[in-house]
């Protein structure tokens, strides 16, 4: 029987939301809200944290803090999340934060800046909020961390480079942590989404047209919130689970081929929409 324990009591009430203003972050802390838990919001823009911050409030009548921080500046900015929290009882960590190029890319013309911020945000900010929140959970012998990776692990990504290792990070630190804290009782999941239609795909048209396989945020965080405390490990979406099975079928280096031929196509759109000739 499947475990109908509602969220607040089985983990916590109260849940953290990093990246949390626009796409699966936004709507994943609202389908937790919905569910009744009081909700941390974290994000860099103070007034995009207000805005969701009141839409959430008038919504589902939680309680709802707000914290500003800029995760590309590194281990800098954990001090002041840290006293922000210090007086929460954490019982869901989402680890949802991340970045992407702007575009697909070669190595050589990616800005040494986003090099940092990719590292900084993707494996950085995962790290250190898990750090952060497990001796509480630990204490308490309940809690759970999800985090948010890519499809993009499940094989090298030419063009894609750094954003797909940063995801391949992300899985193993993931799963060696389940079995750090195993027993605990923390639930630690990763998801690994397909194509969402959100900014982070802004580079190529075909990704900001809702479809079954590439669904809108709400429906992709309606979906990955039913998962947690059923599986560890999942795309979260059904289609997704549909296309992950199909693509797990050949080989990596088909796979990487694969990969390849998509980033051009995608780097194609970017170039197109520019107005500019693919180089």
């Amino acid at each position: 029987m499947p475990d109908r324990t509602p969220l607040s009591v089985k983990y916590g009430k109260w849940a953290v939301v990093t990246g949390s203003t626009d796409g699966i972050g936004k709507e994943y802390a609202k389908e937790l809200a919905k569910r009744g838990l009081n909700i941390v919001l974290i994000s860099r823009t103070i007034e995009k944290l207000n805005k969701i911050a009141t839409e959430i409030v008038q919504e589902f009548n939680v309680e709802v803090k707000v914290i500003q921080a800029d995760f590309s500046k590194g281990q800098i900015v954990f001090d002041h999340i840290t006293k922000e929290l210090d007086d929460i009882e954490i019982g869901i960590l989402i680890n949802n934060v991340g970045m992407q190029y702007l575009y697909p890319m070669y190595m050589t013309e990616v800005p040494e800046s986003t090099v940092w911020d990719l590292v900084n945000v993707n494996v950085g900010a995962t790290t250190h909020m898990t750090k952060l929140v497990l001796p509480g959970m630990q204490k308490r012998k309940r809690g759970a961390i999800v985090n948010v990776s890519s499809s993009a692990e499940l094989q090298p990504m030419p063009l894609l480079a750094v954003y797909a290792a940063t995801k391949s990070y992300i899985k193993s630190f993931t799963e060696a942590l389940r079995i750090e804290y195993e027993e605990d009782n923390i639930t630690v999941q990763h998801l690994f989404p397909l194509f969402v239609n959100t900014k982070m795909n802004a580079f190529s048209y075909r990704l900001q047209e809702t479809t079954l396989f590439v669904p809108d945020a709400k429906t992709y965080a309606t979906n990955a919130v039913n998962t947690l405390g059923m599986v560890n490990h999942s795309t979260g979406y059904w289609a997704h689970g549909i296309q992950h099975f199909f693509m797990r079928l050949p080989p990596v280096w088909i796979r990487t081929l694969v990969g390849e031929f998509m980033t051009h196509s995608f780097r194609s759109d970017y170039f197109s929409k520019k107005g500019l000739k693919v180089e």
